[in-house]
């Protein structure tokens, strides 16, 4: 493989040749700890971000796990009240502000981004580095919180008990905070870098539908995350000093805090699910060796999305004593987030239909995406009913809806980005055989565990319960089976992944044989990642002229 053969776009003319000696990849271009935790290179944080967030999923796992071993019973069955209130509120906090948010953005949006830009690095490679080390900082913090005190009002902290309580919450809610920087840190960089890096050739539309996602979901970042930050420094002030600005007997109003938590906690659902789109984007493409169905569409929704997911946080305060008038406008906007989310759905089942599909690991996962999306969208339209929502609210449907759409969304996407983009991150394949059978557990897993809740709050079983009615137990022991289930598909993926990443045969350039602009350099990248001049790109993302004979060039 000549080093010219990683700039080439199709039709482009190839750089001079140059000896590969002198570009190592990036993986190998400084091998110390130094060269690691010093590095500016986008590749580098990526990989760095994977760490962490990996590690705080597994965290964040376990402590899902003893939830449901708890939960086996109606009565206490390894810990007592106070400690499954902490352990509760430790799996949304980690899950949520220190896996789901950072997950797809951080890590792939940091790698991938400026390889589809043709660019060399992101706009501000020194603050890249050190959103990384605010999310760390903010993380060590929080979890100091929790080990040191605990903090029992769940992820939401909602008022005025987060006030009141006796548990730890100042340590909590300030790591919070300092989190949301690294967010935002993150965001700018990822718009001035849409902005300014763009290749030549590369025009708003041709971007690659993934560098859409990441973008919309920058400006979500940026615009909501200061909200939230302002909050989580009253409610710490609120706490430590007992200002009353959100207690009723001092002429606070517990419901601004409301409405200020989901004004940015609802735009944050799509900071997480967004990504995912663009992620299943690339991923259907490639497999279907299709054209994007409907490429305007499909990046315009994101756009749409971003836009109209700053008005429709009211729907989780229907029962909160707002108007009749606010809850059904709320509920209006609500349906119209369900459109441009519809859009994307259409455009994928059209990029697939007729495709010449290949059913590889990553496909698996789309189609598990693709279910969780469409079944945990229509909840979600349900719980936009005022009627419907009043007596679902605060049960287990509300829990299972949000795992379906959050979490089963974008843990599919994660687990899809993560084995397409794997060769080009590590140069190397894993066991396609092993990845399909980890990809059924996962999704049958996740299943088994969310429908038995879903009839549980149906049934009206109220969520953060620690005892519940005998008439319960059944459901609930379904439930932490298919826990378990879900989490042996995942240590047969860590146990692959390290085997492939010592083991693995060299995957070549382009393993899938994808038209995706991030194929169109080494796998792994070089440190600058194009070897020579700028790439040029006169064609579309993902272009196949025909599906059925799609002539792709062979991975060398």
């Amino acid at each position: 493989m000549t080093p010219s053969s990683s700039i080439a776009a199709p039709g482009a003319t190839p750089a001079p040749e140059e000896h590969h000696d002198h570009h190592p990849n990036y993986l190998v271009d400084g091998t110390t700890i130094k060269s690691w935790l010093l590095t500016v290179d986008h590749k580098r944080i990526g990989l760095m971000f994977l760490f962490w967030v990996l590690l705080f999923f597994l965290v964040g796992g376990i402590f899902a796990l003893l939830i449901r071993v708890e939960l086996l019973t109606p009565g206490p069955t390894i810990m007592d009240a106070m400690t499954y209130n902490r352990t509760f509120t430790l799996h949304g906090l980690v899950m949520i502000f220190l896996f789901m948010i950072p997950a797809i953005p951080a890590v792939f949006g940091n790698f991938m981004l400026p390889l589809m830009l043709g660019a060399k690095d992101v706009a501000f490679p020194r603050l890249n580095l050190l959103s990384l080390y605010i999310y760390l900082a903010g993380a060590v913090l929080a979890l100091w919180g929790m080990l040191n005190g605990g903090l029992d009002t769940g992820w939401t902290f909602y008022t005025p008990y987060s006030a009141h309580t006796t548990t730890t919450v100042a340590p909590v809610l300030f790591g919070a905070f300092i989190i949301g920087f690294s967010s935002i840190v993150t965001g700018i960089n990822f718009i001035v870098t849409c902005h300014t890096m763009r290749a030549p050739g590369i025009t708003w539309f041709k971007m690659p539908l993934f560098v859409w996602a990441i973008y919309a979901t920058s400006c979500i970042q940026v615009l909501a995350t200061p909200v939230i930050g302002l909050l989580l420094v009253l409610v710490t002030v609120e706490n430590l000093f007992g200002f009353g600005m959100f207690d009723p007997a001092r002429g606070g109003d517990p419901v601004l805090f409301q409405h200020l938590f989901w004004f940015y906690s609802h735009p944050a659902v799509y900071i997480m699910v967004l990504p995912s789109f663009g992620v299943m984007s690339e991923v259907v493409a490639t497999y279907s060796r299709k054209n994007i169905f409907g490429y305007r569409a499909v990046a315009y929704s994101s756009l749409g999305i971003a836009f109209v997911g700053f008005f429709a946080w009211g729907h989780h305060m229907f029962v909160s004593g707002q108007s009749t008038f606010a809850g059904g406008l709320f509920g209006v906007l609500t349906m119209i987030v369900g459109v441009f989310t519809a859009i994307k759905v259409f455009n994928w089942v059209g990029t697939v239909y007729k495709g010449a599909v290949e059913f590889k690991t990553p496909f698996a996962y789309f189609c598990g995406f693709l279910f969780f999306t469409v079944f945990g969208g229509m909840t979600g339209i349900a719980l936009g009913t005022v009627s419907l929502d009043v007596a679902w609210h605060d049960t287990y449907f509300v829990v299972a809806h949000f795992h379906f759409i959050m979490v089963g969304a974008t843990i599919m996407a994660f687990l899809a980005a993560l084995h397409y983009w794997f060769p080009k991150m590590f140069g190397r394949t894993y066991h396609e055989g092993w990845g399909l059978v980890a990809a059924a557990l996962i999704i049958l897993g996740f299943n088994a565990t969310f429908i038995p809740q879903f009839l549980l709050g149906n049934n009206g079983m109220p969520r953060r319960y620690y005892e519940y009615p005998e008439r319960f137990q059944a459901l609930n022991v379904a439930s932490t089976a298919g826990a378990t289930l879900l989490a042996f598909g995942f240590i047969i993926i860590a146990m692959y992944l390290t085997y492939a990443l010592i083991y693995g045969k060299a995957s070549g350039k382009n393993p899938w044989r994808s038209k995706g602009y991030e194929w169109l350099s080494e796998s792994p990248p070089p440190t600058h990642n194009f070897v020579g001049p700028q790439p040029e790109f006169p064609e579309e993302p993902h272009f196949y002229v025909d599906p059925k004979k799609a002539e792709v060039p062979d991975a060398v």
